[in-house]
């Protein structure tokens, strides 16, 4: 969700004096890491999950105030919808049971969620992009009841000069649309998974991170419908990049300074030099004077928040003030059910833990222009892209995964301490989808053909498979 602000207008002064404890803050960031700061060396995960709020008719249902205050789980939070929530859990360090003390955090949680909202007529779904969404959903009047999301709105559109936020995307349809506001945004929804790194290695995982992208999109594609229209396997790509579409100061053009996107390149050392480069290419969004101590780098990591890199790294404090560093990847979508998640957070966390501990780092062998690459080839085509890899050679996504990336996530895995049963029981998940070749996306535009083009039908069809929590590799057609 974000944190929040007490307020919606801010003067000159507040902006020059939010810039001021920024640059302040970025440099004392960097003088924190290089004394010896960061001292947690643990590996600790955990995850966030958007989901949607629908009623019966399968359409979007904007009662999230009246159902958090029902549900009254500080871990479960607003998001920019008034038809969207988010649910946290309590992070977790990585060992034996992760994955299966995550599935059972994440069901109970969805459970009670559930229970909460079938007693106020409504359901709870999770999936990257609603199929029966309508385009009047997506409008201020359904903006969650926050300033942040106010501000925002406000700053993006007078950063653009007013200008119109334009969507062009082209699959086997070709959808365009000009808004006035940021609420396109609300249509994205994600399983968003961290991973706490002990610092001297942040680099090597940040790196592997962006590098593992690709295949881990392509296996868990979610979201290939918009509007009624047939567009990317993941929309929610290019629907997020050009939701928040904003380059950096004066209107910087590049593709890789906008606030949503793969980022400028690999780091050389260390993720300190991407808030380097938030202070030096981006202009703040959210010039709210922080009272929490300088020591916590309150004005940065608020700055930070208001950048959407696809692998974003944050700071953070444990209860006793320690400090750490994790990255959080953010391009899986959420569903189709807690297993298959489960499953993706496997691949996520055993192929990144093995890419980032190889001899020869992993980025020394993949340009970054190809990670690039690969990343919006598995957005356009899931399973069915080519992508680039370590050898230089192209090879198909699916032999690419089971040939090679869930050997190398098995033994990360492994090297983590977890157990062969609960290795093979979770990478079984995405194993099994990626050799039938049915993801989320593939099932919903194979369901969609077969009902004729009924997205509610098709949507009602999802529900109960998402309500039997079988894998999405089951689902019958």
């Amino acid at each position: 969700m974000g944190q929040e602000v007490d307020r919606t207008h801010f003067s000159e002064t507040d902006s020059r004096q939010f810039a001021s404890r920024l640059a302040e803050e970025t440099a004392a960031l960097r003088s924190f890491a290089q004394a010896g700061g960061f001292t947690d060396a643990r590996y600790v995960a955990g995850f966030e999950l958007e989901a949607w709020l629908l009623d019966h008719a399968g359409l979007p249902h904007p009662v999230n105030e009246a159902y958090l205050r029902a549900l009254n789980d500080p871990l479960v939070v607003p998001e920019l919808s008034r038809f969207n929530v988010e649910l946290n859990a309590p992070p977790l360090e990585v060992g034996a049971g992760l994955l299966a003390a995550l599935e059972e955090s994440l069901l109970s949680t969805w459970d009670h969620c559930q229970q909460v909202a079938h007693g106020m007529d409504t359901v709870l779904a999770m999936i990257g992009i609603l199929p029966t969404i309508r385009d009047q959903d997506l409008c201020l009047a359904n903006m969650s009841a926050m300033k942040r999301f106010d501000v925002l709105n406000a700053q993006v559109l007078q950063q653009r000069g007013s200008a119109p936020i334009r969507i062009d995307i082209e699959g086997a349809d070709h959808l365009q649309l000009s808004r006035p506001d940021v609420m396109l945004e609300a249509a994205t929804t994600s399983f968003q998974l961290h991973l706490q790194v002990p610092f001297a290695q942040a680099g090597r995982y940040y790196n592997a991170s962006l590098i593992s992208c690709a295949p881990l999109l392509a296996a868990a594609v979610n979201s290939p419908l918009l509007f009624g229209q047939r567009l990317w396997q993941e929309t929610r790509v290019p629907l997020f990049e050009q939701a928040v579409e904003l380059g950096g100061y004066q209107g910087l053009a590049e593709a890789s300074v906008r606030r949503v996107s793969f980022g400028r390149g690999y780091v050389a050392n260390s993720p300190l030099e991407l808030f380097e480069e938030n202070l030096e290419h981006y202009p703040v969004l959210l010039p709210m004077p922080q009272a929490e101590a300088p020591a916590r780098f309150p004005h940065l990591r608020l700055h930070n928040g208001a950048i959407w890199r696809w692998v974003r790294p944050l700071i953070g404090f444990d209860a006793t003030g320690l400090a750490h560093m994790r990255l959080e990847q953010r391009v899986l979508p959420s569903g189709p059910t807690v297993l298959d998640m489960v499953a993706n957070a496997a691949l996520y966390f055993g192929l990144v833990h093995t890419l980032a501990r190889k001899p020869r780092a992993a980025e020394a062998d993949l340009p970054f222009g190809d990670a690039r690459a690969n990343f919006y080839a598995a957005a356009r085509h899931g399973l069915q892209a080519e992508l680039v890899w370590l050898d230089g050679r192209r090879y198909s996504t699916r032999e690419l995964i089971l040939e090679t990336l869930l050997p190398q996530a098995r033994q990360g895995l492994r090297d983590f301490g977890l157990p062969d049963a609960e290795v093979e029981h979770y990478l079984g998940v995405a194993e099994a989808r990626v050799r039938s070749g049915q993801t989320g996306s593939a099932w919903q535009l194979q369901r969609l053909a077969k009902v004729g083009g009924d997205v509610h039908r098709m949507m009602d069809d999802y529900l109960v498979n998402q309500r039997s929590g079988a894998p999405v590799h089951e689902w019958g057609l």
